[in-house]
């Protein structure tokens, strides 16, 4: 049978959307690819398939040899620009990973993005548009589901929280970027509400802005709780705690935070970002700054009928992109390239077989000339 071997180390780095993602599209493609092709994961056999979910170096290393052996194929979750504000590292190899980056990107036969604004900038650094497909992202009904509101009391008791009060979250790693400072600013702004972050420094001393957000820390507002590293098997509890997910993040491609939210049938505030548009329609609420997140945040807390719209527009977008929807984006992709690779081959060895007919005919036509 066809095998698809996915490569990944996307936990080596505990707390990441990308470890989540390809948590869930490999299950996803276990699934949909059922009696078509095995899904092995990191395997050394030869596959007619190889998957990349994260650029290490000995998978760069590994690509002249698995494309011999098949198709590569590779998952972009950022771009250096994405990168840039989420890890502090010296400028010299920042530079140096971003050509990498690139580089690594550049010598797959596909590529897969989460986001389809990706496709402009991936066109942008040489890569050809024809190689690039738009697979959003996935989370399972599974594993993110709403549960009732007595259940959400309990949790919100066990976390040493008002069981009573509107509660905002936030589910994300703790770096500048992700708007931390203007979460807690919100909290500042709305005492009567009590605001939750779940996540920690997944990147360490590296992550971007680490000693500022290590000193907001120390002096939080009383109604801030920071959760720290929340193991994602209890996740669905902290969503269900509460009554919004508010991300305030100045940049993001498709956070699966957001559809983990929508699996539990939260409404949704985040940032008016561009990348945004093309992915969350309606399904979320947005705003541009402090002033507009706190204005929402409380019609939500006021207004009965505004957040049940909420909440239904964001179910709505859970069924956009449910597993149904985005596995059959799955196995088209896969059979697309199963077929690309064997009608490929079939060409090579068509036009081997004809070099191999001349070279023939010319020698022959040698030996004539040498009894004339």
């Amino acid at each position: 049978m066809r095998k698809i071997n996915m490569l990944s180390k996307a936990d080596m780095v505990k707390g990441q959307g990308v470890l989540s993602a390809h948590d869930e599209q490999v299950a996803l493609a276990r699934q949909v690819m059922k009696g078509s092709a095995v899904i092995l994961e990191n395997s050394k056999k030869a596959c007619e398939i190889t998957h990349y979910h994260s650029i290490n170096p000995e998978y760069y290393l590994s690509i002249d040899k698995r494309k011999k052996q098949g198709t590569a194929v590779g998952y972009v979750h950022f771009l250096p620009e994405t990168v840039e504000n989420s890890i502090s590292l010296p400028r010299a190899v920042k530079n140096l990973f971003y050509k990498y980056t690139i580089s690594f990107y550049r010598r797959m036969d596909y590529l897969v993005t989460v986001n389809p604004v990706f496709i402009d900038k991936l066109a942008q650094y040489g890569i050809p548009r024809e190689k690039i497909t738009y697979i959003p992202n996935v989370v399972s009904e599974e594993s993110f589901y709403p549960i009732s509101g007595e259940k959400r009391k309990k949790i919100r008791k066990k976390c040493h929280m008002d069981p009573d009060a509107f509660t905002v979250l936030c589910v994300g790693q703790l770096q500048k970027r992700k708007g931390v400072f203007e979460f807690v600013e919100t909290a500042r702004r709305m005492p009567d509400c009590q605001f939750v972050w779940a996540g920690g420094f997944s990147f360490g001393k590296i992550s971007e802005g680490y000693e500022e957000i290590r000193a907001l820390m120390k002096n939080l507002p009383s109604n801030v709780k920071f959760l720290g590293l929340v193991d994602r098997e209890k996740m669905n509890e902290v969503y269900n705690m509460a009554d919004v997910m508010f991300l305030p993040s100045y940049e993001e491609l498709f956070p699966m935070t957001i559809l983990e939210s929508m699996n539990c049938a939260l409404p949704v505030l985040v940032r008016d970002l561009p990348e945004y548009r093309p992915i969350l329609f309606d399904h979320a609420l947005t705003g541009r700054n402090t002033e507009e997140f706190v204005r929402t945040l409380r019609q939500l807390k006021e207004e009965p009928d505004f957040y049940q719209r909420s909440a239904h527009a964001s179910y709505e977008g859970h069924e956009r992109y449910s597993r149904t929807a985005v596995g059959n984006q799955w196995k088209a992709f896969y059979e697309k390239v199963f077929r690309e690779s064997a009608e490929g081959k079939k060409l090579k060895n068509k036009r081997n077989l004809l070099g191999k007919e001349r070279k023939e005919e010319l020698v022959w036509k040698n030996r004539k000339q040498q009894y004339i």
